[in-house]
């Protein structure tokens, strides 16, 4: 081989060398394994979502699912701290890292998911009807049979009216500034039936045990998951075995109890044999 041929050869092979794009950064994963916490941001004052104790405690169903991936991360539940963030700062927190994850009753849009990675789902929401448990109606056909003769409270929105009519065409739709005075409207007789989201009647009737009944029709779904930074596949990964195990496997129980506390509901455990999310 000639000098000329040998150092033509070495010129490629530097050049090779310098075009070589630079090895990936590591993965939030290994961050966060590193640092010894998870960072979760979430909210404070949407129960039964994220809201405070009597003695200040942070607690509510997103918070648990904080709690399952730091367990699912360190064995120990208690291995995270929450950043208390307003909705608006849920997509900014996780793009600028100051969170390594949101869990905050996030809706998964197309929108969104162009600037964040969503996870699996932990909840399917939806809009519901509540009733008094000793009311004049019994259910959802009961109401909507009634035709305009019934009358629904409901937050006011631009579009609380078609919402309503959604699911009952003829009735008669009343708006209210507050959560709190819908409810007052039920209680007082002014309305016949509040219409908000599901997981808030199922809380309200947690808290109220016996006095308040779902009338048994849900629509407007939305899907609630959390959210990590775009183009983290091994960090998404973990992430999404953590929340799957949960609601599927090792850690059910954990997320059940959670359920039950929240939402005043049992779950029916996962099946044993053939894996339930491929029926």
């Amino acid at each position: 081989m000639t000098i000329s041929i040998r150092a033509s050869l070495a010129a490629l092979a530097a050049a090779s060398l310098l075009s070589t794009p630079a090895l990936a950064e590591g993965s939030k994963l290994d961050e966060v394994l590193a640092r010894g916490h998870l960072i979760v941001g979430t909210g404070s004052t949407n129960a039964p979502w994220h809201f405070k104790s009597a003695d200040d405690k942070l607690q509510g169903f997103d918070v648990d699912m904080g709690h399952i991936i730091a367990k699912a991360l360190f064995g120990d539940p208690e291995k995270v701290e929450y950043v208390n963030q307003s909705s608006d700062a849920r997509i900014p927190n996780i793009t600028t890292d100051k969170v390594d994850i949101t869990c905050q009753f996030m809706t998964v849009t197309g929108e969104r998911a162009q600037q964040v990675n969503f996870t699996i789902p932990y909840y399917r929401e939806g809009v519901g009807l509540m009733l008094k448990a000793d009311g004049q109606y019994a259910d959802y056909a009961a109401l909507k049979s009634a035709g305009s003769g019934v009358t629904i409270a409901v937050l006011q929105n631009v579009y609380a009216e078609d919402m309503v009519h959604a699911a009952l065409p003829e009735a008669t739709v009343d708006q209210y500034d507050s959560v709190d005075l819908i409810y007052q409207a039920l209680e007082s007789g002014r309305a016949d039936a509040v219409a908000t989201d599901q997981s808030s009647l199922a809380w309200y009737m947690t808290q109220n045990p016996g006095r308040y009944k779902d009338a048994g029709y849900g629509w407007n779904p939305q899907t609630y998951a959390c959210a990590v930074k775009r183009g983290d596949a091994d960090w998404l990964n973990f992430v999404n075995t953590a929340l799957h195990e949960a609601m599927t496997g090792v850690e059910f129980d954990f997320y059940a109890n959670s359920f039950k506390t929240w939402f005043g509901k049992e779950l029916t455990p996962p099946q044993i044999g053939f894996p339930v999310e491929y029926k």
